[in-house]
């Protein structure tokens, strides 16, 4: 896929949006777009509608901590884009937010690929990326009362994770009431 006439035609049907070529030095090679937050979702629509693109799948969404030495920084999300029909992929394209603490939302693609849902659940719950317009923003690995973003590179492992919240004692109390039923029974153990 030549990614320079992707971005040409891009910029061509979605007037305004500001694309960026992100060079991929690694023997990979994979180069990846750069997209506008203002545009993403307008972008993302045409990358799925267009008849010659056609990428009507996304495999892949995950997070990115770019912190900078003075604590900022920004928060990245990737995608990675296949064609079922035309037979072609990966297309990676890039958002960022404006920083990673107070401007971290970013437009959801799970009303054009349903199979970002999870995946941005999940991006939200490790990083803290909010994005808009998704159908079900909460956690997904984490509860509900967890306050941070694990996977971001300033998160500090707390000192005791026995505040977790599950029922340790209740299960091994089942558990055993459970065998000594058995036991009484004359069940086979």
């Amino acid at each position: 896929m030549n990614l320079e006439k992707v971005k040409s035609d891009i910029e061509a049907a979605v007037p305004g949006c500001r694309l960026q070529i992100v060079v991929n030095g690694s023997p990979s090679g994979q180069h990846s777009l750069l997209l506008d937050r203002e545009h993403a979702f307008a972008v993302a629509k045409f990358l799925r509608d267009d008849p010659e693109l056609c990428l009507d799948y996304c495999s892949n969404v995950t997070g990115v901590d770019w912190p900078d030495t003075e604590g900022s920084g920004y928060l990245e999300v990737v995608y990675h884009l296949y064609s079922t029909v035309k037979k072609h992929g990966p297309l990676t394209v890039r958002m960022r937010t404006e920083d990673r603490k107070d401007a971290v939302n970013l437009p959801s693609f799970t009303p054009l690929w349903r199979s970002a849902e999870f995946q941005e659940r999940e991006v939200f719950d490790l990083y803290g990326v909010v994005f808009d317009g998704h159908p079900d923003l909460r956690r997904i690995l984490m509860w509900d009362g967890f306050e941070d973003h694990p996977m971001r590179k300033d998160y500090v492992d707390p000192d005791d994770y026995e505040y977790e919240p599950t029922a340790h004692d209740a299960v091994l109390k089942r558990a055993l009431e459970h065998s000594n039923r058995d036991e009484k029974a004359g069940g086979c153990q």
